[in-house]
């Protein structure tokens, strides 16, 4: 891709020369994409009946692909994961570790590459340049993190799926859909202003 012919957001970034190499300027990308993340992550609010917290994360996700497009987000996501993996304090409330990152919130972290590079699909083919696609994208995006995190949660917990007050679509869904709906609200309006900045621009 280049800058004369703009995909993604983040192609409108201009470079110093020494990092404007594609590897090195992917790079940089993916790394960004996944530090951003581990910031949101530490927008916490424990919910005291269900192990997964809400956090901010969800709305990193989903910038992030529009931002990154497909193949960087699902990258910067994957290396989010395997930074807290290895202990670096990047999940919720400043945690890491294996045990944290193959826990009960594991399937959340899967959704999150899924879900980064299905928005990341819709910024690649310009496809989030009004509000109602950008919404579109994130919807279903949210769709693929809530489908994993549940399946995972029911897993791991060993508990019903839909079945009850205690399934895993009332412990790790239910919760977060009225948190949710304002991040997609507010992320699906990143990718259409920023693209109306830079049209609007003199050329």
């Amino acid at each position: 891709m280049s800058q004369t012919t703009p995909y993604v957001l983040s192609d409108l970034i201009t470079f110093p020369k020494a990092l404007n190499r594609a590897r090195v300027r992917d790079a940089v990308l993916v790394l960004g994409g996944a530090l951003f993340t581990a910031l949101c992550a530490q927008v916490v609010i424990h919910l005291g009946f269900t192990p997964v917290p809400l956090t901010g994360q969800t709305f990193a996700v989903l910038t992030v692909g529009g931002v990154l497009g497909s193949r960087r987000a699902m990258a910067s996501q994957a290396l989010y994961w395997a930074l807290g993996a290895i202990g670096l304090p990047f999940y919720a409330s400043a945690t890491g570790g294996w045990e944290r990152a193959t826990g009960a919130t594991f399937g959340y972290f899967v959704g999150f590459v899924l879900a980064a590079g299905l928005v990341g699909w819709y910024g690649d083919r310009r496809q989030d340049r009004n509000y109602i696609m950008s919404v579109s994208s994130l919807v279903l995006a949210s769709a693929v993190i809530y489908i994993c995190g549940a399946v995972w949660l029911s897993h791991s917990l060993n508990i019903p799926l839909a079945e009850g007050p205690k399934s895993a679509i009332e412990l790790g869904v239910s919760p977060f859909l009225v948190g949710d709906v304002i991040k997609i609200a507010l992320a699906a309006a990143i990718a259409p202003l920023g693209w109306a900045a830079y049209y609007a621009r003199p050329r």
